[in-house]
Protein backbone atom coordinates (compact mmCIF):
# COMPACT_ATOMS: atom_id res chain seq x y z
CA UNK A 1 0.00 0.00 0.00
CA UNK A 2 1.47 3.31 -1.06
CA UNK A 3 1.32 6.31 1.20
CA UNK A 4 -0.11 9.49 -0.28
CA UNK A 5 2.44 12.16 -1.15
CA UNK A 6 2.31 15.31 0.90
CA UNK A 7 1.95 18.50 -1.07
CA UNK A 8 4.90 20.84 -0.59
CA UNK A 9 3.85 24.37 0.05
CA UNK A 10 5.79 26.99 -1.94
CA UNK A 11 7.99 29.30 0.05
CA UNK A 12 6.85 32.83 0.52
CA UNK A 13 9.03 35.33 -1.35
CA UNK A 14 11.44 37.29 0.80
CA UNK A 15 10.63 40.88 1.42
CA UNK A 16 12.85 43.26 -0.50
CA UNK A 17 15.44 44.89 1.69
CA UNK A 18 15.48 48.65 1.83
CA UNK A 19 18.53 50.17 0.16
CA UNK A 20 21.17 51.48 2.52
CA UNK A 21 21.32 55.27 2.86
CA UNK A 22 24.17 57.05 1.08
CA UNK A 23 27.35 57.90 2.96
CA UNK A 24 28.21 61.58 3.37
CA UNK A 25 31.80 62.77 3.07
CA UNK A 26 33.25 66.27 3.14
CA UNK A 27 34.58 67.89 -0.02
CA UNK A 28 37.77 69.87 0.49
CA UNK A 29 39.76 72.31 -1.59
CA UNK A 30 43.52 72.45 -2.07
CA UNK A 31 43.86 74.42 1.17
CA UNK A 32 42.18 71.60 3.12
CA UNK A 33 39.07 73.70 3.72
CA UNK A 34 35.63 72.10 3.65
CA UNK A 35 33.65 73.49 0.73
CA UNK A 36 30.74 71.04 0.53
CA UNK A 37 29.54 67.48 0.95
CA UNK A 38 29.33 64.50 -1.36
CA UNK A 39 26.95 61.55 -1.15
CA UNK A 40 28.65 58.22 -1.73
CA UNK A 41 26.37 55.30 -2.70
CA UNK A 42 26.47 52.59 -0.06
CA UNK A 43 26.42 49.80 -2.66
CA UNK A 44 29.85 51.02 -3.85
CA UNK A 45 31.53 52.60 -0.81
CA UNK A 46 29.78 50.68 1.97
CA UNK A 47 30.33 47.02 1.11
CA UNK A 48 32.13 44.54 3.33
CA UNK A 49 35.70 43.53 2.53
CA UNK A 50 36.06 40.21 0.69
CA UNK A 51 39.59 38.89 0.45
CA UNK A 52 39.21 36.40 -2.39
CA UNK A 53 38.14 38.73 -5.25
CA UNK A 54 40.76 41.26 -4.13
CA UNK A 55 43.47 38.58 -4.08
CA UNK A 56 42.37 37.22 -7.45
CA UNK A 57 42.41 40.66 -9.08
CA UNK A 58 45.76 41.70 -7.59
CA UNK A 59 47.26 38.37 -8.66
CA UNK A 60 46.16 38.93 -12.27
CA UNK A 61 47.52 42.52 -12.29
CA UNK A 62 50.90 41.42 -10.95
CA UNK A 63 51.05 38.48 -13.35
CA UNK A 64 50.41 40.77 -16.33
CA UNK A 65 53.54 42.75 -15.39
CA UNK A 66 55.71 39.77 -16.42
CA UNK A 67 57.05 40.46 -19.89
CA UNK A 68 57.49 36.77 -20.63
CA UNK A 69 60.42 37.31 -23.02
CA UNK A 70 62.70 34.65 -21.51
CA UNK A 71 64.16 32.36 -24.16
CA UNK A 72 66.93 29.79 -24.60
CA UNK A 73 68.06 28.24 -27.86
CA UNK A 74 67.42 24.61 -28.69
CA UNK A 75 69.79 22.42 -30.70
CA UNK A 76 67.98 23.56 -33.84
CA UNK A 77 68.69 27.23 -33.12
CA UNK A 78 72.27 27.41 -31.83
CA UNK A 79 75.06 28.14 -34.31
CA UNK A 80 77.25 25.24 -35.36
CA UNK A 81 77.53 22.48 -37.88
CA UNK A 82 75.50 19.34 -38.12
CA UNK A 83 78.33 17.36 -39.64
CA UNK A 84 79.49 14.25 -37.82
CA UNK A 85 82.85 15.02 -36.13
CA UNK A 86 84.16 11.50 -36.83
CA UNK A 87 82.92 8.23 -38.21
CA UNK A 88 80.37 6.14 -36.36
CA UNK A 89 82.47 3.05 -35.59
CA UNK A 90 85.99 1.83 -34.89
CA UNK A 91 87.28 4.93 -33.09
CA UNK A 92 86.90 3.79 -29.47
CA UNK A 93 84.89 6.92 -28.68
CA UNK A 94 81.21 7.47 -28.08
CA UNK A 95 79.29 8.08 -31.27
CA UNK A 96 78.45 11.69 -32.06
CA UNK A 97 75.98 13.17 -34.52
CA UNK A 98 77.13 16.79 -34.60
CA UNK A 99 78.33 19.76 -32.58
CA UNK A 100 74.97 21.10 -31.42
CA UNK A 101 73.47 18.40 -29.13
CA UNK A 102 72.91 19.45 -25.49
CA UNK A 103 75.74 17.26 -24.19
CA UNK A 104 78.28 19.45 -25.99
CA UNK A 105 79.64 22.78 -24.82
CA UNK A 106 77.78 25.59 -26.64
CA UNK A 107 75.11 23.08 -27.56
CA UNK A 108 71.36 23.60 -27.35
CA UNK A 109 69.34 23.72 -24.12
CA UNK A 110 66.82 21.02 -23.33
CA UNK A 111 63.44 22.09 -21.97
CA UNK A 112 64.56 25.70 -21.55
CA UNK A 113 62.16 28.64 -21.03
CA UNK A 114 60.19 29.89 -24.01
CA UNK A 115 58.32 33.19 -24.45
CA UNK A 116 54.75 33.10 -23.21
CA UNK A 117 52.21 35.36 -21.56
CA UNK A 118 51.51 35.23 -17.84
CA UNK A 119 48.07 36.83 -18.13
CA UNK A 120 45.36 35.44 -15.86
CA UNK A 121 41.73 35.93 -16.82
CA UNK A 122 39.51 37.64 -14.26
CA UNK A 123 35.88 38.47 -14.93
CA UNK A 124 34.82 42.11 -15.11
CA UNK A 125 32.30 41.56 -12.31
CA UNK A 126 35.07 40.26 -10.06
CA UNK A 127 37.30 43.25 -10.83
CA UNK A 128 34.50 45.70 -10.03
CA UNK A 129 33.59 43.84 -6.83
CA UNK A 130 37.23 43.91 -5.71
CA UNK A 131 37.54 47.65 -6.39
CA UNK A 132 34.34 48.32 -4.43
CA UNK A 133 35.78 46.34 -1.50
CA UNK A 134 39.04 48.31 -1.50
CA UNK A 135 37.38 51.73 -1.81
CA UNK A 136 34.93 50.85 0.97
CA UNK A 137 37.80 49.76 3.21
CA UNK A 138 39.67 53.00 2.51
CA UNK A 139 36.58 54.98 3.48
CA UNK A 140 36.17 53.04 6.73
CA UNK A 141 39.79 53.74 7.60
CA UNK A 142 39.40 57.46 6.77
CA UNK A 143 41.90 57.02 3.93
CA UNK A 144 39.57 58.35 1.22
CA UNK A 145 39.68 62.07 0.42
CA UNK A 146 37.38 63.93 -1.96
CA UNK A 147 38.59 67.23 -3.43
CA UNK A 148 36.70 69.80 -5.43
CA UNK A 149 39.48 69.69 -8.04
CA UNK A 150 43.20 69.16 -8.47
CA UNK A 151 43.88 72.11 -10.74
CA UNK A 152 47.44 73.11 -9.94
CA UNK A 153 48.78 76.54 -10.97
CA UNK A 154 52.01 75.02 -12.30
CA UNK A 155 53.47 71.66 -13.20
CA UNK A 156 56.23 71.87 -10.57
CA UNK A 157 56.62 68.98 -8.19
CA UNK A 158 57.29 71.22 -5.19
CA UNK A 159 53.87 72.87 -5.64
CA UNK A 160 52.16 69.48 -5.59
CA UNK A 161 54.22 68.46 -2.56
CA UNK A 162 53.06 71.61 -0.76
CA UNK A 163 49.42 70.75 -1.52
CA UNK A 164 49.95 67.19 -0.28
CA UNK A 165 51.42 68.54 2.96
CA UNK A 166 48.39 70.82 3.47
CA UNK A 167 46.04 67.89 2.91
CA UNK A 168 47.97 65.75 5.40
CA UNK A 169 48.92 63.07 2.87
CA UNK A 170 51.55 60.99 4.63
CA UNK A 171 52.99 58.08 2.73
CA UNK A 172 51.88 56.91 -0.69
CA UNK A 173 48.85 58.62 -2.19
CA UNK A 174 46.84 57.83 -5.31
CA UNK A 175 45.57 60.99 -7.01
CA UNK A 176 42.60 60.23 -9.27
CA UNK A 177 41.45 62.93 -11.69
CA UNK A 178 40.47 63.39 -15.32
CA UNK A 179 42.88 62.50 -18.09
CA UNK A 180 43.42 66.09 -19.31
CA UNK A 181 45.02 67.39 -16.09
CA UNK A 182 48.51 67.80 -17.55
CA UNK A 183 49.92 69.83 -14.65
CA UNK A 184 49.00 67.09 -12.19
CA UNK A 185 50.50 64.35 -14.36
CA UNK A 186 53.81 66.17 -14.80
CA UNK A 187 54.06 67.26 -11.17
CA UNK A 188 53.41 63.75 -9.81
CA UNK A 189 55.76 62.05 -12.27
CA UNK A 190 58.82 63.19 -10.29
CA UNK A 191 57.41 62.52 -6.82
CA UNK A 192 58.28 59.14 -5.26
CA UNK A 193 55.09 58.84 -3.17
CA UNK A 194 52.41 60.45 -5.35
CA UNK A 195 50.82 58.65 -8.29
CA UNK A 196 48.37 60.43 -10.61
CA UNK A 197 46.04 58.37 -12.79
CA UNK A 198 42.91 58.83 -14.85
CA UNK A 199 39.60 57.98 -13.19
CA UNK A 200 38.91 55.28 -15.80
CA UNK A 201 42.30 53.69 -15.16
CA UNK A 202 42.00 53.12 -11.41
CA UNK A 203 42.63 49.51 -10.41
CA UNK A 204 42.63 47.43 -7.27
CA UNK A 205 46.41 47.13 -6.92
CA UNK A 206 47.09 50.87 -7.13
CA UNK A 207 44.29 51.65 -4.66
CA UNK A 208 45.43 48.94 -2.26
CA UNK A 209 49.10 49.90 -2.52
CA UNK A 210 48.39 53.55 -1.67
CA UNK A 211 47.91 54.67 1.90
CA UNK A 212 45.40 57.34 0.84
CA UNK A 213 43.14 57.56 -2.20
CA UNK A 214 42.30 61.10 -3.34
CA UNK A 215 39.33 61.58 -5.70
CA UNK A 216 38.20 64.77 -7.35
CA UNK A 217 34.50 65.39 -7.86
CA UNK A 218 34.82 64.57 -11.56
CA UNK A 219 36.69 61.37 -10.75
CA UNK A 220 34.14 60.42 -8.10
CA UNK A 221 31.35 60.79 -10.66
CA UNK A 222 33.24 58.61 -13.16
CA UNK A 223 34.05 55.90 -10.58
CA UNK A 224 30.43 55.84 -9.42
CA UNK A 225 29.18 55.41 -12.98
CA UNK A 226 31.62 52.60 -13.72
CA UNK A 227 31.08 50.65 -10.50
CA UNK A 228 27.38 51.34 -10.13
Amino acid sequence: MTTPKTKVQPRAPKAAEAPAPPITIAIRNLKNETVGEASLPAEIFGVSFRRHPVWETVRSIRAAEHRGTHKTKTRAEVSGTGKKPFKQKHTGRARQGGGRPPIHRHGGTVFGPTPHAYDLKVNVRTKKAALRCVLSEKLRENRLVVLANLDLPTHKTKDLAAVAALLGLNGKALLVDRRGNENLRRAAANHPKLVAIDAKGINVYDALNAKTVVLTEDALKTVTEVLG
